[in-house]
């Protein structure tokens, strides 16, 4: 079992600006946030931009806008790893000083050549190619020849207690000198990440399980600057349904897609926590502060999630029923101008619209969609069931003419008075009043199902509802 984690501790969330925020690096950020609200501590965004090739300042605005859309809040950063470069620079030259680095004049073809000569022998690169020596070095420096920096990675088996997969140990036959400084000049990935989480005095790394075979190099390069070696907790990878690693027809999904596409943030970061972490009861919708509450790295599982989309759009409709009105009503508006509700003035009827059909949509897309109907001008019937229903009411036409009538003729328009009146009609005219009632859904919304037929009435109004009933009746009537 994984020791729990004493609080407080300094986390950090490290993506790369080379693409959007994907639901992987969205959920390794919720871990780290989950993780430093349960103990305790400070939570530090660095941009790993040091790829400058890759990396785009775009990516850089969107990686933080899509953490703060989810409710991953950072309290401190944003740090761009760019602005470092003369600190790493400057520990590696320390490490060579140290005698920890060295200098490597070997080609990439040369290198190539001798890692396949390495492994049809079994032999190591290590031992095809000892360091050149100190007379060789000067000589090269002094001609000026290109060389990268290298660090020497012990001869000894490294071993550490990962808080998700337990006990690993790498054999030293299995790791390379590894470079800290290109020919260039330019530090590498791997000691300006450690030099950071030294810097920044990170006590906890959580992060994908991608990364595992990078932790024996960083731990010997922790060790080799005299810091202390964070605790590391490798999450597993997130598969789609497939089995396969996830890909964007299975899941794959930027952050601000899941946005575009109407799922609430609550939902989102319901959704990914519990991909992987289980609360001790096993329920599915938590509130951030339960998920606080019952947070532990040791319950994160060490086997690959599967990504599934259905069960996201369950989590989704979950919140879409129970989030606060206004909440609700915050998340909605932005599609409400795709649905051609931008200029919506009756919020009495937009917010009784929303609440009506609120438990009936999957996501924000949906439920304005739904809620289009009660400021629309005109409702487009379904020809094939407006013929269906006149063959149980051949005189439907002229019910839906009486009806309207009443309507606009009642002293009150509540439920009650709306539901006694179309089934008294009904009751009048010797039809069931299921006769009446679906034309009405009908003609003022243009499809057979949805929620009550009075609560859609009284949401729609009066005026509204016997607009849309005279012309249906109208409508009816051409098809008689």
């Amino acid at each position: 079992m994984s020791p729990v984690v004493q609080g407080p501790v300094r986390v950090r969330f490290a993506p790369s600006p080379t693409g959007y925020l994907h639901v992987g690096g969205a959920r390794t950020a919720i871990y780290n946030d989950l993780l430093r609200q349960a103990v305790g501590g400070a939570f530090v965004l660095r941009i790993e931009d040091t790829d400058r090739e890759r990396s785009d300042e775009a990516m850089t605005r969107q990686i933080q806008e899509g953490l703060a859309w989810v409710g991953v809040p950072w309290d401190e950063g944003p740090f761009l790893q760019s602005d470092r470069l003369e600190r790493h620079r400057t520990v590696a030259e320390e490490l060579l000083a140290a005698g920890l680095a060295y200098q490597d004049f070997r080609t990439p073809a040369e290198l190539a050549e001798l890692r396949e000569r390495a492994h049809a022998e079994g032999a190591t690169l290590k031992s095809l190619a000892p360091e050149p020596s100190e007379e060789e070095v000067e000589r090269r420096l002094a001609a000026g020849d290109p060389h990268v920096l290298r660090f020497r990675m012990p001869e000894e088996t490294i071993r550490f207690r990962d808080l998700v997969r337990g006990e690993v140990e790498f054999a030293p036959e299995t790791q390379e000198d590894l470079v800290i400084l290109r020919s260039d000049g330019s530090p590498t990935y791997h000691l300006s990440v450690v030099c950071d989480d030294v810097d920044m005095e990170i006590t906890h790394v959580v992060r994908g399980e991608d990364h595992l075979s990078n932790t024996p190099k960083h731990v010997a390069l922790f060790r080799a600057l005299g810091a202390d070696v964070p605790a590391f907790a490798h999450l597993p990878l997130i598969l789609g349904q497939d089995k396969k690693r996830l890909s964007k027809r299975t899941g794959a999904a930027s952050v601000e897609e899941f946005r575009e596409a109407g799922i609430l943030p609550q939902a989102l970061y319901n959704y990914l926590a519990l991909l992987g972490w289980s609360p001790e009861d096993d329920r599915e919708i938590l509130s951030r502060e339960e998920m606080i509450a019952e947070f532990s790295l040791g319950r994160i599982g060490s086997s690959a999630s599967v990504f599934d989309p259905d069960k996201l759009s369950w989590t989704n409709a979950q919140y879409m029923s129970s989030l606060p009105l206004e909440e609700l009503l915050e998340h909605l508006r932005p599609f409400l101008p795709g649905e051609g509700l931008e200029g919506v003035d009756d919020e009495e009827r937009l917010r009784e619209a929303v609440e009506l059909h609120r438990s009936r949509a999957r996501d924000l897309r949906e439920l304005a969609g739904q809620i289009r109907i009660y400021f629309a001008d005109v409702i487009e019937p379904d020809e094939a069931l407006s013929r269906k229903y006149l063959t149980k009411d051949p005189e439907l036409a002229e019910h839906l003419e009486i009806l309207a009538d009443r309507y606009e003729e009642a002293e009150t328009f509540d439920l009650e008075s709306i539901e006694e009146i179309l089934r008294g009609l009904a009751d009048e005219v010797g039809v069931k009043a299921g006769a009446l009632i679906h034309p009405t859904r009908m003609a003022l919304t243009g499809v057979k199902a949805g929620p009550s037929l009075f609560d859609l009435v009284a949401v729609m109004g009066r005026e509204a509802t016997v607009r849309h009933l005279r012309r249906y009746a109208e409508y009816v009537g051409d098809l008689s």
